[in-house]
């Protein structure tokens, strides 16, 4: 992306986290019981767990560990994907940014208080929908406008019309590489379950006096779950970044390698890369060496008539 567009996406993830940080406050401030105007309520819930509750039967702490990191690794998958994604398919950079800016709203307030603060919801006195806030809504927005990206601007990620359809052009080296970056990976999951896992064990040993075993059951079975979801997820993350930049490195010498049989071949094209790929320099190469062909080519050409011409000359000349 342009500095521009960076601007533009980071400054919308800060603004909209912004304004919800500063409505929750104004919430807990001036909203004193329910009420209603028209359809639309107000009320002050305090939501232990993500949105619409979920997580709320964790333990606390373990709880408000497992979604602050949650948060954390979305960020991470933020900055990764809008570093891959076509540089045209701006709709689905500003669903990305508006869902992150909602996510990390709830996550501030969940790091800061320990549970979320909810105070919008609809219907009356009798009937109300379940309480949100303006993090919810937000990432509702952004969920759509994703999905609408996805159908409305396909082509920039499946290109009907492309020369280089196969994923794996050089599986040896892709294939490597994903393997080592996945290897990377997976021994920083292990270093960093080890620590945490015994960090947390030594922990309640050292807190807890008598039935050890039933509090490290309560802690370390949802922390090993959440942390083997959170790995897996981390590591397939890496799976398909690694497919992706091995993919626009052996991708532009493969169809360089295409260009130059076609070259020798007597076949007269330009040579067209990807707008991700790297060694985009190979376009200009290609350039050099067609314009270097042709004038070869020229020159043959010439010197072959002028031969013909000369020939012609002299058998005119003996008749």
């Amino acid at each position: 992306m342009t500095k521009r567009e960076w601007y533009v996406n980071f400054g919308l993830v800060v603004g909209l986290w912004a304004l919800d940080f500063f409505s929750k406050i104004a919430a807990r401030t001036y909203i004193h019981g329910l009420k209603f105007y028209g359809p639309l309520g107000f009320i002050v819930h305090y939501n232990p767990g993500a949105m619409l509750g979920t997580f709320a039967s964790l333990p606390p702490v373990l709880r408000i560990v497992s979604l602050s990191t949650g948060g954390a690794f979305l960020c991470f998958i933020y900055l990764a994907l809008q570093h891959l994604i076509p540089q045209h398919a701006m709709r689905l950079r500003i669903g990305m940014s508006i869902l992150l800016g909602g996510i990390l709203g709830n996550v501030t307030d969940r790091i800061l208080r320990g549970s979320v603060t909810d105070f919008i919801l609809f219907g009356n006195y009798s009937h109300t929908t379940p309480a949100f806030n303006f993090a919810d809504s937000v990432q509702w927005i952004g969920y759509v406008l994703i999905v609408y990206s996805l159908i409305k601007d396909g082509h920039l990620f499946w290109p009907e019309y492309n020369i280089r359809r196969k994923i794996w052009v050089n599986p040896t080296f892709q294939i490597r590489f994903i393997s080592m970056l996945l290897a990377m990976g997976l021994g920083f999951v292990v270093i960093s379950g080890v620590f945490f896992y015994t960090y947390l064990k030594v922990t309640i040993d050292s807190l807890f006096v008598g039935v050890v075993p039933a509090v490290e059951h309560r802690y370390l079975t949802p922390f090993f779950i959440t942390f083997t979801v959170i790995s897996c997820g981390f590591l397939l993350l890496l799976f398909m970044i690694g497919r992706i930049v091995s993919h626009r490195t052996a991708g532009p010498l493969y169809a360089f390698e295409k260009y130059l049989t076609d070259l020798l071949e007597g076949k007269d094209r330009q040579l067209k890369l990807r707008e991700a790929d790297d060694f985009q320099h190979l376009e200009d190469l290609a350039q050099k060496l067609r314009e270097h062909f042709q004038h070869s080519r020229g020159e043959s050409q010439s010197t072959g008539e002028s031969q013909t011409s000369s020939g012609n000359f002299v058998q005119k000349k003996t008749f």
